[in-house]
């Protein structure tokens, strides 16, 4: 099993990125798929949930409004548009899906 994630970097405050997570080694259509983020000194915590096959979804009171999950189960990949970004966003972002894990990507909101 793999989850990769991707689509990281530093951006403004009021920017967008839009995150990718693509799976692989599990029949990914079959399960829900989550992005969670762990900021310096905190404890990681659930961003956002998309259900399997993809119609409900949740968010972090936090982000709601700003971040969009969604997902290509015909491409195994899962996305998180973050749009209206804020110093507090920043921190490592993961993808977890299948009880798995991906390695994790550095998402830094700062002037």
């Amino acid at each position: 099993v793999q989850l990769v994630e991707s689509g990281g970097g530093l951006v403004q405050p009021g920017g967008s990125l839009r995150l990718s997570c693509v799976a692989s080694g599990f029949t990914f259509s079959s399960y829900a798929m989550s992005w969670y983020r762990q900021a310096p000194g905190k404890e990681r915590e659930l961003v956002a949930v998309i259900s399997s096959p993809g119609g409900i979804t949740n968010y972090a009171d936090s982000v709601k409004g700003r971040f969009t999950i969604s997902r290509d189960n015909g491409k195994n990949t899962v996305y998180l548009q973050m749009n209206s970004l804020k110093a507090e966003d920043t921190a490592v972002y993961y993808c977890s899906g299948y009880a798995y894990w991906g390695q994790g990507t550095q998402v830094t909101v700062s002037s």
